[in-house]
C-alpha cells in the first residue's frame, strides 16, 4: 500500500531519493550523506566512477534490469541506500557507450545488461578499487543493518506514513480512532506471537 514515508516519497517526485537514517539523508544526486550522524558532513558513499564499477560488477555477475541492480544495491546495503533511477539508468547507457555492457534482450522498455569481455577486463584491471568499495558497502550494512531487517524498517515507515497521512485528512472520529487502535494492537498481537 504504501512503500514509503512521505518525505522520501516527495523526494522521489522531485526525482531524487533520500533515505532517512539518524540524523541525515543519503542524496543520490550526489551520492553522498547529508545532515549529520552516520558517515558525518557530507561525505560521498560512491566516490567519482565508483558506483559505476558496482553497476558493472553486478551485471558481471548476473545480467540484470536497472529496477533489479537498483534493489541489489538497495540490499547490499541493508535498505540504507538505494540509488534512483536517475542515476542508475544514464550510468548503464554510459557503460553501454563505452563498451563494457551491453544489452541483451528486451522486454518492451525494459533492457536486460549484461558485461561485455572488455567490461570484465576493466573490472580485473580494477580490481583493488572494487575490493575497497565492497569492504565500505559491508561496512555500511552493518551499520543500516545493526540486526533489523530492511523488510521490517520499510513496514514500520509504511505504518508511520499511514498514520500519517490518515492523520493530516482531518479529525478523526471515536469510531475511527477505536479502529486504528484495534489494527495497531492486532499487529502488535500478531509480532509477539511470531
Amino acid at each position: 500500500m504504501f512503500e514509503h514515508f512521505g518525505e522520501r516519497q516527495e523526494a522521489q517526485r522531485q526525482g531524487e531519493c533520500r533515505h532517512r537514517r539518524g540524523r541525515g539523508w543519503w542524496d543520490d544526486r550526489g551520492d553522498r550523506w547529508a545532515g549529520r550522524g552516520g558517515f558525518g558532513g557530507r561525505e560521498r558513499f560512491f566516490e567519482g566512477g565508483h558506483l559505476k564499477l558496482v553497476i558493472l560488477q553486478l551485471i558481471a555477475e548476473k545480467p540484470s534490469y536497472g529496477y533489479e541492480i537498483i534493489k541489489a544495491i538497495e540490499e547490499r546495503l541493508s535498505g540504507g541506500y538505494a540509488p534512483s533511477p536517475g542515476v542508475i539508468y544514464p550510468t548503464l547507457t554510459l557503460l553501454e557507450e563505452e563498451g563494457l555492457a551491453e544489452v541483451t534482450s528486451t522486454e518492451g522498455n525494459k533492457k536486460l545488461y549484461a558485461a561485455t569481455e572488455a567490461g570484465r577486463s576493466h573490472l580485473k584491471e580494477n580490481h583493488h578499487v572494487l575490493k575497497a568499495i565492497t569492504g565500505r558497502m559491508q561496512e555500511a550494512r552493518k551499520m543500516f543493518g545493526r540486526g533489523r531487517s530492511p523488510q521490517i524498517m520499510r513496514a514500520m515507515m509504511n505504518l508511520q506514513f499511514a498514520l500519517k497521512i490518515r492523520t493530516e485528512r482531518g479529525d478523526l472520529t471515536a469510531e475511527q480512532v477505536n479502529k486504528v487502535a484495534e489494527a495497531i494492537d492486532a499487529a502488535a498481537r500478531a509480532i509477539d506471537q511470531v
